[in-house]
């Protein structure tokens, strides 16, 4: 495997991409997959919500890349939408070096949880914001990922990740709009998979409901598993990430990583 990391911005070293590179295997060509970790905007908790996934995702066939991007402890300053810029200059890096890592740059997914899950959810619904393209010198549409999978994410209803991500204590019916990514979903937004929990009481699990019911009124393709049990923050739902936290450790809910590479799969096709 090779490890390296990318900075995204040069003013600020906490803002980077890593990226986890597989050695390639003749005749086989891997997908690629952006990881998101989640933290309210307020910090980036990859130890559970990042290498991890990104290593059960190598083991499914794919390269994959955390992203740490900028949040409210690790920047001055900045807000929405640097964020999503960020995010679309990793894309363009996993597509722009596809053919030296050997994954397909048609094929390049984007995961993401809790307000990662927001991010990961912006980069397929607002990927032709005008601010990207003012920032990133690429052809339009090439930000856009194949596939997103936004797991247990704020979509319209998250207070405090809101505030930090427009730098806010108090927000507006404008301000709200602005970042509610389910009035944001049309025709032209990326296929979704999204992954929730019934009794999350950190994210209510409304937030998919709304993206699903967005996605199902724009006809766009997606799927929805919702399971009964477990706290926020399950990630992988296995012993690798459950800390001290028995619910999190739930094969049932383990089970949406390969049901998320069967979807990769079917609408690769």
């Amino acid at each position: 495997m090779i490890y390296k990391k990318i900075s995204l911005d040069s003013e600020n070293e906490k803002i980077f991409l890593e990226c986890y590179i597989a050695e390639k295997i003749p005749h086989f060509t891997r997908k690629a997959i952006l990881v998101i970790p989640g933290g309210g905007y307020g910090s980036v908790c990859d130890n559970r919500e990042g290498e991890p996934i990104a290593h059960a995702f190598m083991a499914r066939g794919y390269n994959a890349f955390v992203l740490h991007y900028s949040v409210i402890s690790n920047s001055t300053g900045k807000v929405f939408p640097a964020q999503l810029i960020e995010a679309s200059k990793s894309i363009k890096y996993i597509k722009d070096n596809a053919e030296e890592f050997g994954h397909d740059p048609n094929k390049v997914f984007v995961t993401g949880f809790s307000a990662g899950g927001h991010l990961c959810a912006s980069t397929g619904i607002l990927w032709n914001l005008p601010e990207i393209y003012e920032a990133i010198d690429m052809p339009y549409g090439y930000n856009k990922p194949a596939g997103i999978m936004p797991v247990y994410p704020v979509i319209n209803n998250h207070t405090g990740s809101f505030r930090n991500l427009l730098g806010k204590t108090e927000l507006t019916d404008e301000d709200i709009a602005k970042v509610s990514l389910d009035i944001h979903v049309n025709a032209e937004s990326s296929p979704a998979f999204i992954v929730h929990t019934v009794n999350d009481q950190v994210v209510p699990v409304a937030n998919a409901l709304d993206l699903a019911k967005a996605y199902a009124e724009a006809g766009v393709p997606f799927e929805l598993h919702i399971y009964p049990d477990s706290p926020h923050g399950f990630a992988l739902g296995n012993n690798i990430t459950m800390l001290d936290v028995p619910k999190w450790n739930d094969a049932s809910i383990g089970k949406w990583i390969e049901n998320a590479v069967y979807w990769t799969d079917k609408i690769s096709e």
